[in-house]
């Protein structure tokens, strides 16, 4: 194996890293298989938004030859933060300029607008849970399982040593490529080899100790995956506008009367969230049940089932093509013919 020239003492092995390991993002010596939970995720999404204002506009900046394109998408965090804070600032600025009726109808919309922005986030990216979620359920195939890679980087001075950086990526980012070699057990560790694999064979139909459960379920996997990420583009989007309709309804004023981010104040602070949750409840009813008259009135009801009815299509699709029974061998070979037939 022809190992980094900085860090000559160190192999990398492909296996995935104990549990212990995961809590110290900045020790991983090897491409090390995460836990796709919610702590792990704030942890990783904590991480690429720091580096995406920090580090990696730096070695951009300075030309930096270990500058990639991993790091070039991960500052695509930065435009889409600072375009949503001016959106909201361009709706509430203007408001000291208005009459004091004025400022108080635009200071709604305004409101409504910044609310409106930070739930089509939210709901475009949780919406992708209801396709995931499912599908990991049924198949045992983790869409969204990360990892985290090591790089090993080029020196950018002699006296540079070892130098290594974390990327996060998803097993199943690539379809054509999918880092099959970091679902395999450790067996040094008493894991079986192909025990992942056995258990998604498992919950696709294709029977229990399969000699090569890994290969045989490849090829359905990657259709798991194609179909899945399919299913989050479309869902998402509904979702999305879902999440935009409900921070447009009237109740979400009753919110805004109280509202505070000053955490130091319990008492507020205290009031405050529990007005969020009242209008939350009451912006949903609000959005189901609709106003005014014909199509208006049912408005609501139309794109939350819209996009309920997408998320379970996804999810049917995605999972109903590949989990038949394989065919027997009455059904390959007809004992009365001297060939085999597909």
């Amino acid at each position: 194996m022809i190992q980094p020239v900085n860090n000559i003492k160190h192999s990398i092995n492909f296996c995935a890293e104990p549990e212990r390991k995961e809590q110290n993002s900045k020790k991983y010596n090897h491409d090390t298989l995460l836990g796709n939970n919610p702590l792990t995720n704030m942890r990783i999404g904590m991480d690429k938004v720091t580096n995406a204002f920090t580090l990696y506009p730096a070695k951009g900046l300075k030309g930096s030859k270990n500058a990639n394109f991993y790091e070039f998408l991960t500052m695509g965090t930065v435009p889409y933060l600072i375009g949503s804070a001016t959106l909201m600032a361009l709706f509430n600025y203007a408001n000291k300029y208005y009459s004091p009726f004025d400022k108080v109808q635009a200071s709604k919309v305004g409101q409504k607008m910044a609310l409106g922005v930070l739930f089509y986030g939210i709901a475009k990216s949780l919406s992708k849970k209801l396709i995931s979620v499912p599908v990991n359920m049924l198949t045992g195939v983790d869409t969204d399982r990360p990892y985290a890679k090591v790089i090993y980087e080029l020196p950018d001075n002699v006296n540079d040593t070892d130098i290594t950086s974390i990327e996060y990526h998803k097993v199943f980012e690539s379809v054509e490529f999918p880092r099959w070699d970091l679902l395999y057990g450790d067996q040094s560790k008493g894991e079986k080899r192909n025990f992942r694999y056995d258990k998604i064979a498992k919950k696709l139909n294709m029977g229990e100790n399969l000699n090569d459960s890994d290969q045989e379920t490849k090829p359905r996997i990657k259709e798991i995956i194609v179909k899945s990420n399919l299913a989050k583009n479309i869902s998402c989007y509904f979702w999305a506008a879902s999440g935009v309709a409900l921070a447009f309804q009237k109740p979400w004023e009753d919110y805004f009367k109280v509202m505070t981010f000053k955490f130091w104040k319990p008492e507020e602070f205290g009031k405050s969230l529990k007005a969020f949750g009242k209008s939350f409840i009451d912006s949903a009813k609000a959005l189901y049940k609709g106003e005014g008259k014909g199509i208006s009135k049912h408005a609501g009801k139309i794109l939350l089932g819209s996009s309920l009815l997408v998320s379970a299509l996804g999810v049917i699709n995605t999972v109903a093509g590949v989990k038949k029974q394989p065919k027997s061998n009455s059904d390959i070979i007809k004992k009365d013919e001297k060939h085999v037939v597909s």
